[in-house]
């Protein structure tokens, strides 16, 4: 396999040289439980494409989509294999699950090719490879604001729960880790596998740990859900145990169906599509198009719109030809205004530097429901790349 990569890397560098279609090639859950995730990744794309064009110079961008529903790092390898050798894709993005985006990491010097991380949320991805540039943010980005968030609002005993795979860890380290500095205390620790759907044995540990508080993560989609349902409907709101958690588990997607419940619900992340700017207005109006269903748009979409602005600068730096080194040194250092707000790329971390918000589900009036940010931490870097090394 090492040959035909190296083998593929040679041609993709002397066919660079004149080709003036560039390709993108995005893998991500483009069917299956998590499929609207991978349609958050496709509006955010198209909405970038929608109103910058597809053209950086005389160049031509070509996305090419591979499908991996659930987390599989054999086929996500596989199909980043199959993108570079078989297709010759100059950049790989997309990524939703840490540990496809894990598996691929070892091709990207052989293949020359630079990673733009769309989503997958573990602070070491990162350390893997410095070919490796992140868009999106990571659990402890989003985690450790909570923990600040919990003290200052008078929580002293919390218990975490979460999905017992890289970011889930991620983010149980980052809220103990934090909420204990603050002066708080973790009364227990709950890691649950990724199948889990049946929360209520959980959530009667919970009632039983005398915590104040849950702060909980799980991946989007379907189980987040069932999650937040599951702790309405065993009475731990009723009973004033404080849902916690990163935004993820408020998606706006998932925000009807969780219905009145939700209310109130506080959660720290780096996106909000009620986000009030300029920027992220003409972004939702763009993407809404884009995804067909204006309800299903959620937070992939921007960390999408902004990996492509990303990747064009590549582009740009490296006039078409590929370079992979060059292409990233290229966007160290690049700052700019997202529809989420300032950001930057970190010149030494390759990670995204932004603001954190607090936002609280609330009911606009017009019936539907909105993460409605109440404070912001401003310029948030990656505290979790510490606890990687």
């Amino acid at each position: 396999m090492k040959k035909l990569i190296l083998a593929a890397a040679a041609f993709l560098m002397t066919a660079s040289a004149y080709a003036d279609v560039i390709k993108v090639g995005v893998i991500g859950p483009f069917s299956g439980p998590f499929a609207i995730q991978g349609k958050n990744f496709k509006a955010g794309i198209d909405a970038y494409l929608a109103t910058h064009g597809n053209k950086v110079g005389e160049n031509t961008i070509e996305i090419l989509y591979r499908d991996v529903p659930q987390p599989d790092p054999a086929q996500s390898k596989a199909l980043a294999q199959e993108l570079v050798v078989k297709e010759g894709v100059q950049y790989l993005t997309g990524f939703y699950f840490t540990p496809d985006a894990m598996a691929v990491t070892p091709l990207l010097e052989q293949g020359n090719v630079p990673m733009v991380i769309m989503n997958a949320a573990t602070s070491a991805i990162v350390t893997k490879s410095p070919l490796v540039v992140r868009t999106s943010f990571t659990t402890w980005q989003t985690s450790a604001p909570m923990a600040k968030t919990a003290r200052e609002r008078g929580v002293e005993k919390a218990i975490t729960v979460v999905s017992d795979y890289g970011p889930g860890v991620d983010a149980e380290n980052a809220f103990k880790t934090t909420f204990e500095k603050e002066g708080g205390t973790v009364v227990e620790s709950i890691r649950m596998p990724l199948s889990t759907n049946d929360f209520s044995p959980i959530m009667q540990r919970v009632r039983d740990s005398g915590a104040q508080a849950v702060f909980a993560f799980l991946p989007s989609g379907p189980t987040t859900l069932g999650f937040v349902k599951a702790y309405n409907e065993n009475g731990l709101k009723q009973a004033g145990i404080q849902f916690l958690a990163p935004g993820d588990l408020t998606q706006e997607s998932d925000l009807p169906a969780i219905g009145d419940a939700g209310v109130g619900i506080l959660t720290t992340f780096h996106y909000s599509i009620a986000h009030d700017s300029p920027e992220n207005k003409a972004f939702v109006a763009a993407a809404q198009k884009a995804i067909g269903n204006p309800a299903e748009l959620s937070f992939p979409s921007v960390s999408a719109y902004d990996g492509m602005f990303v990747i064009t600068k590549m582009i740009e730096a490296t006039g078409g030809k590929q370079d992979a080194q060059k292409a990233v040194d290229a966007v160290k250092d690049l700052a700019w205004e997202s529809p989420r707000g300032p950001v930057s790329i970190d010149p030494e971390t390759r990670h995204i530097t932004q603001n954190i918000y607090l936002r609280e589900v609330a009911k606009g009036d017009d019936g539907g429901y909105y993460n409605k940010e109440i404070k912001t931490f401003e310029k948030q870097p990656d505290p979790g790349l510490a606890a990687a090394k």
